[in-house]
């Protein structure tokens, strides 16, 4: 989530618009031009056929409408339209998309790229050996081989002879992925990956992703060039099958419900059509470890934007609300990662990285608690900060009482006893091969070269996995958990397998979170020493109780817990 500071991030996104045009705008003279698109926001009163003629009236063409969130998708020569579209009772808002070829080719700055590291470091190296097979008894299954690295999953019961032993979800329990993509093919998500039901609702855009893959610039469902989607599936639901590692809730449904850019940015609409198609077709938990772009903090008036930006801003905050509240009414429990930002969220007070597209756009701009992140401040989701290895929250994570409904692990590799790096500290998940081939992290023979990315085979099949860290690795874990929580007390719907109603299953996910009170004293000094020796340090304030306060939330999630009576 995060952009060009030098803390680990963890999730990425960027919005496909530059600017949202009010009725107050003024613009250009109407004369012909180059063709733009804009999405037009129904003023959500039910007059859509009124937003509908005023669209045709002011000079555009509608491509595509959903109503259920109620936009339409225009196309136009009239560089006077946005300003008489916006004249209409029946429009709140109407947003212009960016004209493609204008950025410079980049990729999305990381923040969950774990820091490279060089052959000699403190890190987990190749193959490694899995944890003593338990005991046979009632429902005991034997560790997976790289079990032994997963100490996130031992921090939250997710073990052998924890949750594993009691309840592994079930394919009635659908989990959509809006992220990069989800690697379908790996062998490690294969097993639970549903490819009938995963849609992309993303166009690569060569200008930002580099050439396309494909001739139609649309990926395959069971695609990701980018990594961390499929990182984020392995997490949730990697199966236990001797391969490996096992994810949170191992036998639950994977679903790739796309909505991120191969660089890692994340556009409105396809946020948009992600979150209704996960509602129609009975998804039970989606995981958007992300934000919208491209306002890091999305203010409705901040003074050093201007009315278009403002605009923009409150139709990005609109729209999104809608679309949650359509996912959440037909079932669907929305879980995002907090951000990287290492930011109290309930005292905001600095952006200098929006609006980061296209690139050098970014301004200084004064914040307040005013302006949100989206999704994660949007109402309606569970917001989810990061743990390392010891429990505490994690250095780059963002936190705060308003917005911190839980914690997971997420990793801090400087969450050590000499504050130096171990890229153990970090979260080992599923990588698709394709991108290990591009980011050269592979030898010709097809063994790591990298430290931060460990093989597992299993006779002749091997599967690629690789350490990442920030809060997008941390929401998967909790997303895991309320899968679980669908499985256990869940009933069937008759059309789509298990279902809960979100309500409930956010309850019993604070319910079963084990509470973890604020550092003591509250301030926590976080001291960093770099592999180039400087030392990096900063002082975060926890408030709130033991049972809910900015670190944790209602406490640390834990699968044992949420499938134990």
């Amino acid at each position: 989530m995060i952009r060009r500071r030098p803390v680990l991030l963890a999730a990425a996104a960027t919005a496909f618009l530059t600017g949202v045009i009010g009725a107050a705008t003024p613009l250009a003279s109407a004369q012909p031009t180059e063709e733009v698109t804009y999405l037009v926001l129904f003023d959500g009163t039910g007059a859509d056929q009124a937003a509908k003629q005023a669209i045709t009236k002011a000079g555009g063409t509608i491509t595509e409408t959903n109503t259920k969130i109620g936009y339409a998708y225009v196309r136009t020569t009239d560089r006077a339209f946005a300003d008489a579209v916006a004249k209409s009772d029946a429009v709140a808002g109407v947003a212009k998309e960016r004209t493609i070829g204008v950025a410079p080719k980049q990729r999305r700055a990381r923040a969950d790229q774990v820091e490279k590291l060089t052959v000699g470091q403190n890190a987990a190296k190749g193959k490694s050996a899995s944890d003593s097979p338990v005991k046979a008894q009632a429902g005991a299954v034997t560790p997976e081989p790289l079990a032994n690295l997963q100490w996130d999953m031992r921090q939250i019961g997710a073990t052998a002879t924890g949750s594993y032993a009691k309840d592994r979800g079930s394919k009635g329990v659908r989990v959509g992925i809006l992220d990069t993509g989800v690697d379908g093919t790996h062998p490690d998500i294969a097993p639970n990956f549903d490819k009938t039901l995963s849609r992309n609702f993303v166009t690569d855009m060569p200008d930002i992703d580099g050439p396309c893959e494909h001739p139609s610039c649309i990926d395959p469902v069971d695609e990701d060039d980018d990594g961390h989607g499929t990182h984020v599936a392995s997490t949730i639901g990697s199966p236990i099958n001797g391969l490996g590692m096992a994810g949170v809730a191992p036998n639950v449904t994977l679903i790739n419900i796309r909505a991120g850019q191969d660089s890692g940015y994340f556009f409105l609409k396809p946020t948009l059509d992600a979150l209704t198609y996960a509602g129609d077709i009975g998804v039970d938990v989606v995981n958007m470890s992300y934000y919208v772009d491209p306002w890091l903090y999305n203010c409705t008036a901040n003074p050093k934007d201007s009315a278009a930006e403002q605009a923009q801003q409150r139709v990005i905050r609109t729209a999104v609300q809608r679309a949650m509240n359509y996912a959440r009414n037909h079932g669907v429990l929305p879980v995002s990662a907090l951000g990287n930002e290492a930011t109290d969220l309930n005292n905001p007070t600095f952006d200098d990285t929006s609006p980061d597209y296209p690139a050098g756009a970014a301004k200084e701009r004064t914040i307040d608690n005013s302006c949100i992140n989206v999704p994660t401040e949007t109402r309606g989701v569970v917001g989810v900060s990061s743990t390392g290895p010891s429990t505490r929250k994690a250095y780059y994570s963002n936190y705060g009482t308003e917005q911190t409904d839980v914690a997971a692990p997420g990793g801090d590799v400087y969450d050590t006893v000499d504050n130096t790096r171990n890229i153990a500290g970090a979260i080992l998940a599923a990588y698709p091969k394709n991108v290990a081939q591009a980011e050269g992290t592979l030898n010709p023979d097809g063994t790591p070269n990298n430290p931060a990315v460990i093989q597992s085979c299993k006779g002749t099949v091997c599967a690629y996995y690789q350490y990442l860290q920030g809060t997008s690795m941390a929401s998967p874990h909790a997303a895991g958990v309320a899968a679980l929580i669908v499985d256990r007390y869940g009933h069937r719907d008759g059309r789509h397998g298990l279902t809960l109603n979100p309500n409930r299953t956010e309850r019993l996910l604070y319910a079963s979170a084990v509470p973890h009170a604020c550092p003591q004293p509250r301030t926590y000094h976080y001291t960093r020493i770099t592999p180039a020796g400087a030392v990096i340090e900063a002082d975060h304030r926890c408030a709130g109780g033991v049972n809910d306060n900015g670190f944790y939330g209602h406490g640390i999630v834990n699968a044992y817990a949420a499938v134990t009576p």
